[in-house]
């Protein structure tokens, strides 16, 4: 139990013993938990400057019941033993920096790169706090904005599609008329169209949209040199802006906003990926500790497995 995110409850059917029994005597006698020295602070924050790496990632993940955590993570421990830096309650930003201004500096000046994502907050911390390494913007969510806008599109199409079909039932049920949908090459009405070529065929603008998409993808997927990379950008940027599309203008500002950061991850390809699985990992141990009430405890043992 020190070293595995395991219910006491789970280990009944194993061993034939009182799961609830086994975690009192484990959190009163067998762990050091009421010895332990961040006891006191814990739901408030937790340290680990002995796990500070080179690359970091920030994430914020909640717990349960809407308990918003920031988490600092060590990229090398790949979420295993020694992966958690710090934890701090809440997001904001000041009562976050405050925090990990008490690591020391030599500490803190050693980071050479952080990920995040996209949220002012997070770029504030790493900014005042990490004043030596990169900032580097998580590709995914950059990505999922163009995923979000395409979704849009696709949607506002779908939905006039079933408008105008309303329509012309209601006008064929006015000229006592049977209705018949409208079918596309493949057997699908208007609404239910799922290949990419009859959709296009249809709707222009999706397909250009689609394309968009694609075509930053591939910049990620692809492109190795930054200096590339910017030039890249700077055409997919120009071919957002003649688009027209209103759903990809958020993209287009975030690129201009976060280009900088963005273009960080061709030099080592960062993600944020790690801290999004370890961010998994501590809900999925949470979910296996319902009606454990002292959060405290469940703290401590986030601390043993991960820290």
């Amino acid at each position: 139990m020190d070293t595995y995110p395991i219910s006491s409850n789970s280990l009944e059917i194993y061993y034939g013993i009182n799961g609830t029994q086994l975690a009192q005597q484990y959190k009163e006698h067998l762990s050091d938990f009421n010895q332990w020295e961040q006891k006191e602070h814990s739901t408030d924050w937790l340290l680990f400057p002995e796990n500070m790496g080179e690359q970091l990632s920030i994430d914020e993940t909640a717990l349960s019941n809407g308990d918003l955590y920031t988490i600092l993570t060590n990229k090398s421990a790949k979420g295993k033993k020694g992966a958690l830096v710090a934890m701090i309650e809440g997001t904001e930003s000041e009562k976050i920096i405050n925090v990990l201004k008490e690591i020391e500096k030599s500490v803190i000046e050693s980071v050479t790169e952080v990920t995040l994502d996209m949220a002012g907050s997070m770029n504030k911390i790493v900014r005042k706090c990490f004043t030596k390494a990169s900032r580097v913007t998580d590709r995914f969510h950059v990505q999922k904005l163009a995923y979000d806008a395409i979704q849009e599109i696709r949607i506002a199409y779908r939905w006039d599609a079933i408008n105008t079909e309303n329509e012309l039932m209601i006008e064929a049920k006015g000229l006592k008329k049977k209705y018949k949908a409208k079918l596309f090459d493949n057997g699908d009405t208007e609404k239910q169209k799922t290949r990419a070529k009859i959709l296009f065929k249809k709707f222009p603008d999706l397909e250009k949209a689609y394309n968009l998409t694609h075509k930053l993808r591939l910049i990620y997927s692809k492109t190795e040199d930054k200096d590339i990379a910017r030039a890249k950008l700077a055409v997919w940027y120009n071919d957002v802006e003649e688009s027209g599309f209103k759903s990809f203008n958020t993209i287009a500002a975030t690129i201009y906003t976060h280009y900088p950061s963005i273009l960080f991850f061709f030099d080592n390809r960062s993600t944020n990926a790690s801290a999004e699985s370890f961010n998994a990992k501590l809900k999925a141990f949470r979910r296996t500790q319902r009606g454990v009430s002292d959060m405290k405890f469940f703290l401590f043992r986030i601390a043993k497995i991960f820290a």
